[in-house]
């Protein structure tokens, strides 16, 4: 088989491919990306047993046929090329690809024992925009857990109907829960992604607005956008009941702004222990008193900040490390954080920075006080 293609083309499909091939793989024909050549069209496809992504390319070509190449070293080789025609011919057991400069080859193994995509056996199906659901992952996917012992949490918990789209993530200690109200699916549906595909769609259509097509049954889940798709086996398991643990009665609200608050929390946090990260926020009138202290080095720091403050007067304390995970997570301007009592969670959301029908609700469990 033989087949022209551009260098830059190539290398940024396979870029994008590669980050679902594994740095250890059980099975070693998954070190290598597929090539499916049909007349003037080249299918690539990676895969890890559990995702497998697949992308077609132009290529100016009559021939057809498929071969398995080692994924590193074509991905090495391709990244040293200025862009150019690359010609990639089979010889023998090898794959020989010439460039204007110089000729490279390296061997190949047949296609057949690559794994292909399941297929899914009547599949819903929900679209939304790409930076949508992009913007959808990176919201949640940071609250995700890694317990393996609890593999539900491990994912994030897409759950559909025909109102609104929800996103959660949570691994009970913070918890976030992402929804559109301006997006609906036919049927009610729900189903629980797992961390590394959403990772890769993430990046991949964080500046697509074109629609992504997802299609799902029990046990998987098909994303097609473009010309490329990724299929993967959901986590299985019943997701916990997230509403259950959102308190509904939170009369004491601090309203702050979002970039002031973050800094005071990373300063204060640098002074607080080792292994709790455990930071107060004392709360009276206007003024909010942030502190940290960490007996085992006598280290210790208390910070003020202007804010505005309606409730009874009150201290808390949360891990720092989930508060500026929460706050680095969101783009607002200012932010609310709403809470009931020092043992119950606090509920952090923005005021502004959000699109319309777009709702974002962060919940951080407090740790306890010691005085």
């Amino acid at each position: 088989m033989k087949f022209i293609v551009s260098s830059s083309q190539l290398l940024k499909k396979l870029q994008t491919l590669g980050g679902i091939i594994n740095n250890s793989n059980t099975l070693p024909i998954l070190d290598n990306f597929l090539f499916e050549l049909t007349p003037n069209e080249l299918k690539v496809s990676a895969s890890d047993l559990e995702t497998t992504m697949t992308s077609k390319i132009e290529v100016e070509s009559e021939d057809s046929g498929e071969i398995a190449v080692n994924a590193k070293l074509l991905l090495d080789i391709l990244k040293t090329f200025p862009e150019q025609p690359l010609t990639f011919k089979t010889e023998g057991t090898q794959l020989e690809i010439s460039s204007q400069s110089g000729k490279y080859a390296l061997a190949y193994v047949s296609g057949e024992e690559f794994p292909k995509a399941i297929e899914l056996e009547n599949p819903s199906q929900t679209k939304l925009p790409g930076n949508i659901l992009a913007e959808a992952i990176s919201k949640t996917i940071f609250a995700t857990g890694n317990d393996d012992l609890r593999p539900v949490m491990t994912g994030v918990f897409f759950q559909f109907n025909d109102q609104e789209l929800t996103f959660v993530a949570t691994d009970a200690h913070k918890l976030v829960k992402y929804t559109r109200k301006d997006l609906q699916a036919d049927e009610n549906t729900e189903f629980i992604m797992p961390k590394k595909p959403l990772n890769l769609l993430k990046n991949i259509l964080a500046n697509v607005e074109d629609d992504v097509l997802i299609e799902y049954n029990e046990a998987n889940a098909k994303f097609t956008y473009g010309d490329s798709e990724m299929v993967c086996r959901l986590i299985d398991g019943k997701y916990p009941n997230y509403d259950a643990v959102i308190p509904k009665e939170n009369p004491n609200i601090l309203t702050l702004e979002r970039n002031s608050f973050l800094n005071a929390v990373r300063r204060v946090s640098l002074f607080s222990s080792k292994t709790t990260h455990q930071i107060r926020l004392k709360m009276a009138g206007t003024e909010l008193n942030i502190s940290a202290e960490d007996i085992d080095f006598s280290n210790k720091a208390d910070e003020r900040l202007n804010c505005s403050y309606l409730g009874d007067d009150m201290q808390i304390g949360f891990n720092s490390k989930f508060l500026l995970e929460m706050l680095n997570n969101l783009n607002a301007k200012e932010v609310q954080l709403r809470m009931s009592l020092p043992n119950r969670a606090g509920i952090l959301s923005p005021l502004d920075g959000v699109d319309e029908g777009e709702e974002i609700t962060m919940l951080v469990m407090p740790v306890m006080l010691s005085n």
